[in-house]
């Protein structure tokens, strides 16, 4: 109960904040209402996917301080967790999910337990190398499809197929990962205010301070890990339902990791709301720079340079990132 409470406790929030959250989630569940194209819905959808991506890293990247660059190892074992089991038993989605989760749980504590022996930058490069490991090894699997990957045949379209997750109308699978939307705000609200988000804050400062009041710091950065890994699992497997077509470069590249890392640190790394405002910088600004620049005036590359100089401005001017710039404009208007 007192973990629920945690969770639904947003009072440490400025009323002004919480005005203007309650009309971006009011925007969000009427947006497919209004006259839409598709590719607009398949921004939202990745956004929102994104989101909790960034979400899942922010507990240990934001709240821990663990800079981890080896994510889409996790989006790749559900997504093919999921998409096996489709394809070669008939196993719904929501079982397959919760099964992917786990495969992929169990996995984050065989690499965290040695990982986390490092630190600093040893540990970023350490996460990067098994992603590609297991990446490599997927693209020599037949099992799962080798290089090739796994198609998962739309053969349940009339009526929607709820249990499998496919559908013919992206509106479906928009509500759907909105629900996981709303529902990965409120477990990591309840998360900051946990024993264990204030132990990783302690962590983030000093580790030998943390480790001198009694913080098991090994096994707290453990355990964050396997929250991180659930996080991302679990869109993995939604991945794998709404795109219908996965690979290991589709799932599993170190693009996919560097991107997830940076729309958290972009944002504001340890902040609720700060991988929710990276995504909804980077995801439209990636995905119509691209259109635009890209397929329209030729310009190939150039939205990779455009948003990337955002980056390095945002962090140039505050660390901290977009929640950070906002935070310290507001302490200047109170001062």
């Amino acid at each position: 109960m007192e973990a629920l409470r945690n969770a639904l406790d947003f009072s440490d929030f400025p009323r002004t904040d919480l005005y203007v959250v309650a009309v971006a989630a009011l925007f969000l569940l009427v947006f497919p209402l209004f006259p839409h194209s598709s590719f607009a819905m398949a921004t939202m959808i990745q956004f929102l996917m994104f989101s909790i991506y960034g979400m899942g890293w922010n507990t240990i990247g934001g709240y821990g301080g663990q800079v981890d660059l080896g994510k889409a190892q996790y989006v790749g074992i559900g997504a093919y967790t999921t998409a096996v089991m489709l394809v070669r038993w008939d196993i719904p989605f929501w079982i397959s999910m919760p099964i992917g989760m786990a495969v992929a749980v169990c996995w984050s504590f065989v690499l965290g337990y040695p990982l986390f022996r490092l630190r600093g930058h040893y540990f970023a490069i350490a996460t990067i190398a098994t992603s590609l490991v297991l990446k490599d090894l997927f693209e020599v699997w037949d099992f799962v499809g080798a290089a090739r990957g796994l198609e998962i045949s739309p053969i349940h379209y009339d009526p929607p197929d709820f249990l499998r997750l496919i559908f013919k109308e992206d509106i479906y699978y928009y509500y759907i990962i909105l629900g996981f939307f709303f529902l990965g705000i409120l477990f990591v609200n309840g998360f900051r205010k946990s024993r264990l988000g204030y132990q990783l804050r302690a962590i983030k400062d000093n580790e030998d301070v943390a480790a001198s009041l009694g913080i098991n710091v090994h096994w707290a950065k453990i355990k964050t890990y396997a929250i991180a890994t659930a996080f991302v699992s679990l869109v993995g497997s939604f991945h794998a339902c709404y795109i219908k077509n996965i690979e290991p470069e589709d799932t599993m590249s170190l693009h996919i990791s560097i991107l997830i890392a940076l729309m958290a640190m972009l944002g504001g790394a340890g902040s609720l709301w700060g991988p929710i405002i990276g995504a909804a910088v980077l995801i439209p600004l990636k995905s119509y720079l691209k259109e635009w620049l890209g397929a329209h005036a030729g310009l190939i590359g150039i939205d990779l340079v455009m948003y990337g100089t955002i980056i390095m401005l945002v962090s140039a001017v505050e660390p901290r990132g977009i929640w950070g710039l906002m935070e310290r404009i507001r302490g200047r208007r109170r001062g």
